[in-house]
């Protein structure tokens, strides 16, 4: 295992780990997956998912009856791959392994079977089912899409430091161009056992670790996780996870250039009529600057830029989970944003802990008290 050279705390978490606490990586993982390679998800209108999709900033790479693949404007696979069904839904991830050997050793560890993907892909995949139900798709060797044209970044004048002379800033207001796929953040009921399980089975390791404030002894109930890849810096997260009354999605992130994009970006969403959820603001974990909106199916998205990204040699930070401590800067966070505001969704997670204090999980009672003060903190 590489080296480590302490926790990040002077960055933004008030302090690493205490003894006995978990170390945020397993020990001997099965392989080490380098990055998220693309989302899955059912809609039952792709043409109103296109038309946001693209009013979001990505790219059509394909379109069908029943598929829709969108891209951002770097390398890869498209980035979200949408299918016909009855209802929205979150289906799973799939991550990039270094190679397809990986792929197999990971096929062999847990019993699963190595299959092609369809051709309009290409590449092998081995198809696990995290603790949760989702799929946690592992690919090699897709197909490599071109890079296309990013959107021209603006240059800054600050201070004393002027490089731009006779040159007016004038970023259009247009879609803020997707660059990549950034992250995907999901809530658990099971969610000691469902991080262990990516640590293992994908070699994550945490960036952040955040607690209930007066449950710190009962362990952590939401992680940032990344990809290790020694010492090249990733993301501080691919993966985030909370502990909550249910199972489900709960948003993923797709990086634009720069502020000015994302800001101009926005302005058109809002003109079109899209939902905007909570935004624009700083991150405290991650740094990104976001903005958060709802597709016509009520999915949360956020556009970021200018995130942290570590190497392995950062130990995870700790610190206590508050809904003010989302942002650094920005408005106040938004009851949309929270699921707290009225509608189906709030409604569906209201009785989901009535169902989870009956059941067998992780989320009990105490629990419940933690994530009740969150919400008012």
């Amino acid at each position: 295992m590489t080296s480590h050279h302490g926790t990040h705390n002077d960055l933004h978490s008030e302090q690493g780990a205490r003894r006995g606490e978990h170390p945020g990586r397993a020990k001997n993982p099965v392989i080490k997956v380098l990055d998220l390679a693309w989302l899955e998800f059912t809609k039952p209108d792709l043409a109103a998912s296109e038309r946001f999709a693209q009013a979001f900033g990505f790219t059509t790479v394909s379109r069908t009856a029943d598929e829709l693949q969108l891209r951002g404007t770097g390398t890869g696979a498209a980035c979200v791959i949408v299918r016909r069904g009855p209802r929205s839904r979150y289906l799973g991830a799939a991550f990039r392994a270094a190679d397809s050997a990986d792929v197999v050793r990971l096929a062999d560890a847990t019993g699963a079977k190595v299959e092609k993907l369809p051709e309009s892909i290409g590449g092998l995949a081995v198809d696990l089912t995290d603790p949760t139900g989702l799929l946690a798709r592992v690919v090699a060797d897709t197909h490599e899409l071109a890079a296309l044209p990013d959107q021209p970044t603006q240059v800054f004048n600050f201070g004393d430091e002027t490089p731009r002379a006779n040159r007016p800033q004038r970023p259009p207001r247009e879609p803020a161009r997707i660059q990549r796929l950034g992250h995907v953040v999901l809530q658990t009921t099971a969610y000691m056992e469902t991080l262990n399980w990516y640590l293992q089975h994908l070699g994550l390791i945490v960036s952040d670790f955040k607690y209930y404030e007066g449950q710190r002894e009962r362990g952590p109930t939401m992680g940032f996780i990344r990809c290790d890849r020694g010492a090249t810096a990733t993301d501080h997260h691919t993966l985030a996870m909370t502990l909550g009354p249910r199972n489900r999605y709960v948003h993923s992130a797709y990086q634009v250039g720069d502020l000015d994009a994302l800001a101009a970006g926005g302005e058109y969403l809002r003109e079109r009529g899209f939902q905007h959820s909570w935004g624009i603001g700083r991150h405290i974990e991650g740094s990104q600057i976001f903005d958060y909106w709802r597709d016509p199916d009520g999915l949360l998205v956020e556009h970021f830029a200018d995130g942290d990204l570590f190497d392995s040699t950062l130990e995870p930070g700790w610190s206590p989970m508050t809904a003010s401590g989302l942002a650094q800067w920005g408005p106040p966070v938004t009851k949309d944003f929270l699921g707290l505001a009225p509608g189906p969704e709030a409604l569906r997670e209201l009785v989901s802990m009535a169902h989870a204090l009956r059941d067998d999980n992780e989320f009990d009672l105490t629990r419940l008290r933690g994530l009740l003060k969150v919400a008012t903190s």
